[in-house]
């Protein structure tokens, strides 16, 4: 059997910050190891009635979050700039 997790996408102006909150379990590392602070509570309930998180306008989409979440709940994707001529 397979399970799909739908995932909560925010477009930010940076890039495109997704949680996913059947595997978010709230334990906050993401919110501690964001270098610029932009993380915070969510009124969407996590897997245990936790809330998860969500991003604000200052995520530069560094990725961070994403790379220390134990249970693979965020994903970051950068945009691309825009090449010139």
């Amino acid at each position: 059997m397979t399970v799909a997790f739908k995932g909560r996408t925010l477009e930010l102006e940076k890039g495109f910050w997704t949680v996913f909150p059947g595997l978010c379990k709230g334990c906050g590392l993401c919110i501690q190891k964001c270098p610029k602070k932009c993380l915070a509570w969510s009124d969407v309930l996590g897997v245990y009635g936790t809330p998860s998180i969500e991003p604000n306008d200052e995520c530069i989409a560094c990725g961070i979050c994403q790379n220390v979440c134990p249970d693979c709940a965020i994903m970051v994707e950068k945009k691309k700039k825009a090449k010139a001529g």
